[in-house]
């Protein structure tokens, strides 16, 4: 498909998707991401934000949690100075940066605090139980589960997508399978949405067939805030 790419959010602690989309790696679709954070109420319970090097992530994380800043002159005379964006206070973002080599071969792995302080980041991880780094490494796990389970991500396949849209349908239908219905052993058995405090059992295929809003295009599509019993 050419220069698409998979763009996924995650809950880490409970291993809730929160979103996948499918697109260009662009400032649009990083602001889209980070809308689909913001809309699910992730940031107001864990203030923490860990991406990889992608460029347009801090400008996107900027535009949407950001505040307006009006910056202080340094005199009483002359023209306000213009106003900046600035994240609010206790909102952190961490940056993995990976080194390869011309054949891809990875050399090194780079962690730095771009909003906060990296020690303030390291105790925040802790205190999650998602490791004790800097790190995109429940994400990438992600990854490598998607891939094994969703034929149209293979590299060499005859089930491919060749059309994006098709591509973005079905990956939405995987992300509520993952999210309500599949069990995770490193969940005591329990389903994202349960960890996540959203679900009080493990769905069937059918209940989630009645709940169409849940993969609505273009919505953070988290699903129901507070489902207890269907």
């Amino acid at each position: 498909m050419g220069k698409t790419w998979v763009h996924t959010a995650l809950e880490v602690s409970s291993r809730f998707l929160l979103d996948v989309r499918v697109g260009p790696r662009t400032l649009e679709m990083a602001k889209e991401l980070m809308a689909s954070v913001a809309w699910c109420g992730v940031a107001d319970d864990a203030p923490l934000l860990l991406v990889d090097d992608h460029l347009p992530y801090p400008r996107a994380a900027l535009e949407v949690f950001g505040a307006i800043r009006h910056r202080r002159r340094h005199s009483g005379r002359g023209r306000c100075k213009h106003p900046d964006l600035k994240l609010p206070s206790g909102l952190w973002l961490g940056v993995v940066k990976k080194i390869r080599s011309p054949t891809g071969t990875l050399l090194a792995v780079q962690t730095r605090a771009l909003f906060g302080r990296k020690k303030d980041l390291r105790e925040r991880i802790v205190e999650l139980g998602i490791g004790t780094q800097i790190n995109t490494s429940h994400l990438e796990r992600l990854n490598g589960t998607m891939r094994g389970q969703q034929a149209r991500l293979l590299r060499r396949s005859q089930s491919v997508s060749r059309v994006e849209d098709h591509l973005q349908w079905s990956l939405w239908l995987w992300r509520d399978f993952y999210n309500w219905i599949h069990p995770h052993g490193s969940l005591q058995a329990r389903t994202p949405a349960m960890a996540h405090g959203v679900s009080d059992h493990a769905w069937s295929v059918a209940e989630t067939s009645l709940i169409p809003c849940m993969w609505i295009p273009g919505s953070a599509s988290c699903g129901p805030r507070s489902v207890k019993n269907s």
